[in-house]
């Protein structure tokens, strides 16, 4: 079987997507879960120990509060309430934590730190695990017991009114809702009036006992505007009169019913310093907890300071205050401050439960669960509490008995930090089975790769792909045989659920067959190498295996990069290895420039190339000029390239090419300091951002937008080039609109839009473009004979994708754009072009210039770097594929874009259906080194102290970015069949 490189390719790589897919499946795993069933009636109660008869306490306790209130603050992190500015904003609720009947908490959040994890972590007291990040987009029904089931089954009437995440989480479970979108990141005004314009009706009923109110509007003025942003201190004063209003009811509801009510004030996440959220910094992870009832009143002179605590801890205590069992999967404890008022042998009630609970998850988990310390200490409390309770019937009123109460209590406290400290380490159990199969995909789909490099190496237009004859082997149906048995063995006798073996057997069948073929296919390939050494040495031979320094450091600092992914501080720090290589590549580049200088034939630099007349923004390149039998950089005295010469004034620019390069990079490193060690740290984009500096950010942006239409229209047809000047100045008039730019003439205090008109202004150009860019390609497939039709059509998807980068990035990373383009015209026009580079050595550098740019615009490895924001411009309702789309091309425009220049610059060839197939090949190549690596490296330090703060964001960065790169060879695929297409027609109409 005959395939070109980037058809053979974009098959391995999606291959890959396949493999890597499984293996995401299996190593983001469940949590702990209870054995017993959860649509299971309720268990009942543990009776209350007593030593030498029979309890007479075996229900639960009467509930503590009558109607509980829930107040969630999306993105409401600890110094919001306990800081400067909870205390300058939220006035009556520092009252209520420093004078007030209250207990304040600062609960910890574990990471993933979005909304729903955070939910479910709330109401369930188990840890979700990252692949709730992806479910975050789509809630699917909890099924999971947790409070708000237990709740309803008690027949509690709960109403609930904000994020509708609530709702699909826990579907007919509230009497009355009202959900309102939470990815609407623009709208921070309406989301939150929505929830409160049901408040005064509600609160004055009293047809209820819970009621969840979820505001977003904290979370979404972060995700617009930062933590430090002016309308912080409006949405908390707003949050705070909400609390007095929801106090004030309650305490007059009390004196009705003389039974005390709480209100629970809490966030589900915090915000980091750019206003995101999802890792694990501490502004991210600790959150306000500040319970409030009459049933905690203070006496004169004590002081309580907010402790810390998990946030998992609210689910017990809900359920013991409401007097509902507590969810089966918690791992969380009592917050002991809410009964310690209560009689003695209520509180050890309480405490017994909860350790009850705890070590009956357990057991269910972990097989040497008697040696566990928690467990241990639970039995001794256990033991304590049943003497403690003998002596309470007999009815010692001794010294001794208080002094017993304190010490079984002290003894179950100590259990329960153990128990649910002890559950956490066991927080998920990993699917071996499911990411063993998904490795095995992904190392196969590589090492067909690295087996086929010496094709591409040796030029050949097509690869020759043994797949005929190892499928009908006896070698396929024996390892398909193989893999079935292990298959059936490994799913009828795991003790755990096995995603694999879950699925259905027409699906896990199809996997198999594809791994026995695939190991069929290398083993062929590895005997054919064998049995042709010869041309192996020949290719070896061939004048393109000679390395040049450039090329060598390409491959030592690419392998370098893959075996740096082993080391965490390396993970969290990835962009300097990025910085490091782009500016080392710079200095090469120097070296190589000047040595072709100055070394060159009769001193005069080489330059092969030559434009095409009538050529708008793209040169043709002699064949045999730009392939690798061009002699490389220092033999170029030995056969200088015969088609003219750099003089003059162009000589010097050459040479300062790689400087520029590199300044304009050190540049860009003060823009946005990225990373863990860095990121809190001021830079310029921090400067640009506040309030007092918005006139020079808004020079900024519009010196940008004109920087990015000059270079960006040079290569667009007339048409498209009056459709890109409309378009950067729709993307300045709707950041203007929005309040993050002004206009010269408009004042700094006007009212602000949601930008809706103008994105979508900005929108009808992209499509106008790329619309326009793709007729020309398909154009370009007909008409044989107009070179320049196909090569312009690039250009235009590049301009269009360009235009809508410009529309998503924040202002302050316009310059980054800006740069972007620059620094591809100086690598064209100085660099790529007289150097005489090969196809694989362009592309390596275009992947390197990708990955650090997709730094430079404040990325990271870090979750809380996505700009959520980009995925809601122009839109006034939340649509999922949309959102999502512009999401992951707001984060990944530095590769997307390196990657469409590239796929332009070698469609401006003679031979660019070669090039544009060995430059498919290798970027799949470079693309998959790494995440093979890495996959193997996450299942080794899967037990890693950082698995879940630090590998496991990167594990997701590189699944997602090996599927833009399938996508990314498919578009080289098709581009380079345009030429496939018209040889045909030309051998076609010879034929006639």
């Amino acid at each position: 079987m005959r395939l070109g490189p980037g058809a053979f390719a974009a098959s391995c790589v999606a291959i890959e997507v396949l493999g890597v897919a499984i293996f995401l499946r299996g190593f983001f795993p469940a949590s702990v879960r209870s054995a017993s069933p959860t649509g299971r009636l309720a268990e009942p109660a543990a009776p209350e120990p007593l030593a030498g008869a029979s309890s007479n306490w075996t229900k639960l306790p009467l509930p503590l509060f009558s109607k509980t209130v829930i107040v969630l603050i999306d993105a409401l992190r600890d110094d919001f309430v306990f800081g400067s500015k909870g205390a300058r904003y939220m006035p009556f609720t520092t009252y209520l934590m420093g004078k007030g009947p209250s207990h304040s908490f600062v609960a910890e959040a574990k990471p993933p730190t979005v909304t729903m994890p955070r939910i479910k972590a709330l109401m369930t007291g188990s840890l979700p695990g990252f692949v709730d990040i992806i479910r975050n987009l789509n809630s699917p029904a909890l099924q999971e017991d947790n409070v708000i089931r237990q709740a309803k089954a008690a027949g509690k009437r709960m109403i609930f009114y904000g994020d509708e995440t609530w709702v699909k989480l826990f579907p007919k479970h509230f009497v009355e809702y009202d959900g309102t979108t939470s990815f609407f990141v623009s709208d921070y005004t309406e989301v939150d009036s929505n929830v409160t314009r049901h408040l005064e009706k509600v609160l004055k009923r009293g047809d209820w006992d819970m009621l969840i109110l979820h505001y977003l509007g904290l979370d979404h003025i972060g995700h617009i505007s930062g933590p430090d942003s002016p309308l912080i201190g409006y949405k908390l004063r707003e949050m705070d009169g909400i609390l007095m209003k929801i106090y004030t009811a309650l305490l007059t509801k009390e004196r009705e019913t003389l039974s005390p009510n709480l209100l629970v004030l809490c966030g589900d996440h915090g915000m980091s310093e750019t206003g995101s959220h999802g890792a694990a910094s501490a502004e991210e992870v600790r959150t306000p907890l500040v319970l409030v009832s009459s049933a905690f009143e203070r006496k004169p002179g004590d002081i309580r300071h907010p402790t810390q605590v998990q946030q998992t801890d609210l689910a017990a205590t809900l359920a013991i205050g409401l007097g509902l069992p507590i969810p089966k999967n918690s791992i969380g404890s009592l917050l002991f401050p809410v009964v310690e008022r209560r009689p003695m042998r209520e509180q050890l009630r309480f405490l017994h439960l909860n350790g009850v609970q705890l070590s009956r998850l357990l057991q269910e988990n972990v097989p040497s669960y008697e040696k566990d310390p928690g467990f241990e200490q639970f039995v001794m409390a256990e033991r304590l509490h049943g003497n403690w309770v003998k002596l309470h019937l007999e009815e010692d009123r001794s010294g001794a008995l208080l002094n017993l109460g304190t010490k079984v209590a002290r003894q179950y406290l100590g259990a329960l930090k153990t128990l649910s400290l002890a559950l956490s380490m066991h927080v998920a159990q990993y699917d071996i089975y499911s990411m063993a199969v998904g490795t095995i995909v992904v190392l196969e789909a590589l090492t067909l790769l690295l087996l086929s490099t010496p094709q591409v190496l040796h030029r050949r237009a097509e690869l020759e792909v043994p797949l005929s004859p190892p499928v009908f082997s006896l070698l396929f149906y024996l390892v398909f045989l193989v893999l079935s048995a292990i298959h059936v063995v490994v799913c009828t006798s795991a003790e755990s659920s096995c995603y694999f073996c879950s699925l259905p057997w027409l699906a896990a069948g199809g996997v198999m067959v594809l791994v026995s073929a695939l190991l069929c296919v290398i083993a062929s390939a590895l005997a054919r190498m064998v049995m042709d050494s010869t041309l192996l040495w020949k290719s070896a031979a061939h004048p393109c295996s000679g390395w040049s320094e450039v090329g060598l450091l390409l491959l030592l600092g690419t392998v370098g990069h893959v075996l740096s992914l082993g080391a965490s501080s390396f993970v969290e720090e990835e962009h300097q290895t990025w910085y490091f290589l782009v500016s080392t590549l710079c200095l090469a580049l120097s070296q190589e420039t000047c040595r072709s200088y100055f070394l060159g034939h009769n001193n005069e630099l080489p330059h092969c190339f030559h434009t095409e007349p009538g050529t708008v923004g793209a040169t043709s390149v002699h064949q045999d000029c730009f392939a690798c039998e061009a002699p490389k950089a220092g033999q170029m005295d030995k056969a200088p390239c015969p088609s003219g010469t750099h003089r003059g004034h162009a000589r010097w620019a050459v040479l300062a090419g790689p400087w520029l390069v590199l300044a304009c990079c050190r540049l860009l490193r003060f823009l946005n300091h990225t990373g863990v060690q860095g990121a809190h740290r001021p830079d310029l984009g921090h400067w640009l951002t506040s309030t007092s500096h918005k006139m020079e950010l808004s020079c900024l942006a519009a010196l940008s937008l004109l920087v990015i239409f000059m270079l960006a229209q040079r290569g667009c047809s007339p048409v498209s080039k009056v459709a890109l000047a409309l378009g950067l100045v729709g993307v300045f008039c709707y950041r203007a609109s929005i309040g993050n730019l002004l206009f010269p003439w408009q004042p700094a205090n006007r009212g602000i839009s949601k930008g809706i008109l103008e994105a979508r202004f900005v929108y009808v150009f992209v499509l106008g473009i790329l619309f326009t860019g793709t007729k020309d390609l398909l154009k370009s497939q007909v008409i044989a004979t107009d070179f320049k039709v196909k090569t312009v059509g690039l250009w235009e998807l590049y301009s269009g994708l360009v235009l809508l980068a410009a529309l998503l990035l924040r202002p302050h990373n316009l310059p980054v754009l800006a740069f972007s383009l620059l620094i591809q015209t100086i690598m064209t026009k100085f660099i790529w072009k007289p150097l005489r580079h090969d196809v694989a050595e362009i592309t390596v550098m275009h992947y390197w210039f990708g990955q650090a740019f997709f730094y430079f615009q404040g990325n990271s490895n870090n979750i809380a770097t996505i700009d959520v924001s980009a995925g809601f411009v122009g839109l006034d309702t939340y649509m999922e594929i949309p959102a999502t789309f512009l999401t992951v091309f707001g984060t990944y425009v530095g590769p997307v874009l390196w990657a469409g220049h590239l796929a332009h610059f070698l469609s401006a060839e003679a031979n660019s259906d070669s090039a544009m197939g060995r430059a498919c090949f290798c970027y799949a190549l470079i693309c998959s080194a790494p995440v093979a690596a890495y996959i193997i490296l996450v299942t080794s330090l899967r037990y890693h102290l950082f698995i879940w703060s630090v590998f496991s964001p990167k594990l997701l960065y590189e699944g997602m970015h090996l599927l833009i790169t399938a996508a990314l060879c498919v578009l080289f695929t098709a581009t380079s069949q345009t030429s496939h297409t018209r040889a045909w027609m030309k051998t076609g109409a010879g034929n006639q």
